[in-house]
């Protein structure tokens, strides 16, 4: 099930009319009498933004995530995606996990070519494969693209579920932690092809992750997300650094500090309150 076919929400939504995404007070509980693992989040995404989220455990990150692939239902609110409601999966928008989720019958290159045919349907067989075997190499598979996930370590299972991600070239990239099963010379790698490849193409980019550095190194915005339960979008904070930030210049960037030092003070503050309430 893809994208509502008629744009009929029962939300409010956030006034900006160059959004490609709009989340509009979403909340979640699962339970009806349980305490609601977030509630009142609302942010808009527009075309070409990278946009970063960082919270603790149980602030409901990836169930965040997971309504605007549409694969959870909110409780309450609703996510509108070029003027239609999210109701479901689509092909408009791809999904990087935390794990691989490859089909474990086929090799690399054959799941990221599987992916390829969903999303273009009609593009010749030499293409695809041609496309496949491009991304195959940008994530360092290029040797092993005819191995299956079992022949494969966990770090680079998860390289090819990126690959596989940006080879369907979708509206918006949604990306749950994906880089942390990866070594850090390859997830730094990654890191500034998947920069490049967002230059290039302005891709639009919704990425969880628990790496402040990494936050500021990728994402035009950063959303801050108080503890759960009933967590809240607490604050969305502009990185003042310049798109053009390298990962060896970004540390001399004015602003860089101050605003590395702000994340992490917003983090350890709301933990520290958390903690004193949770003992008290």
């Amino acid at each position: 099930m893809q994208n509502s076919p008629a744009l009929s929400p029962t939300f409010a939504e956030p006034h900006d009319a160059d959004a490609l995404v709009q989340v509009s007070g979403i909340g979640k509980r699962y339970r009806p009498d349980g305490p609601p693992v977030f509630s009142g989040v609302s942010f808009n995404i527009r075309p070409g933004e990278f946009v970063g989220l960082i919270g603790h455990s149980g602030c409901g990150k990836s169930s965040i995530l997971n309504i605007l692939a549409g694969l959870e239902q909110p409780s309450e609110g609703g996510v509108i995606m070029d003027g239609r409601e999210i109701t479901g999966p689509g092909l408009d928008r791809g999904v990087v996990f935390q794990g691989h989720a490859l089909l474990p019958w086929l090799t690399a290159l054959q799941n990221v070519t599987f992916a390829v045919r969903a999303r273009h349907r009609h593009m010749p067989r030499h293409e695809i494969r041609e496309k496949a075997e491009h991304y195959l190499a940008m994530v360092g598979l290029e040797a092993a693209m005819h191995k299956k996930p079992a022949e494969l370590s966990g770090g680079m299972r998860q390289r090819v579920g990126i690959a596989r991600a940006f080879c369907t070239q979708p509206r918006v990239l949604l990306m749950d932690e994906p880089f942390g099963a990866l070594d850090a010379l390859t997830r730094g790698m990654i890191q500034e092809e998947l920069l490049k490849i967002c230059a290039q193409t302005q891709q639009t980019v919704f990425m969880i992750t628990h790496d402040v550095d990494e936050a500021i190194f990728l994402a035009d915005r950063v959303l801050l997300m108080s503890n759960g339960p009933d967590a809240r979008l607490a604050e969305d904070a502009s990185n003042p650094l310049p798109r053009s930030r390298t990962r060896e210049t970004m540390h001399h960037e004015d602003g860089f500090y101050t605003f590395r030092n702000h994340l992490v003070d917003f983090l350890v503050r709301r933990s520290a309150l958390a903690q004193k309430a949770a003992t008290a």
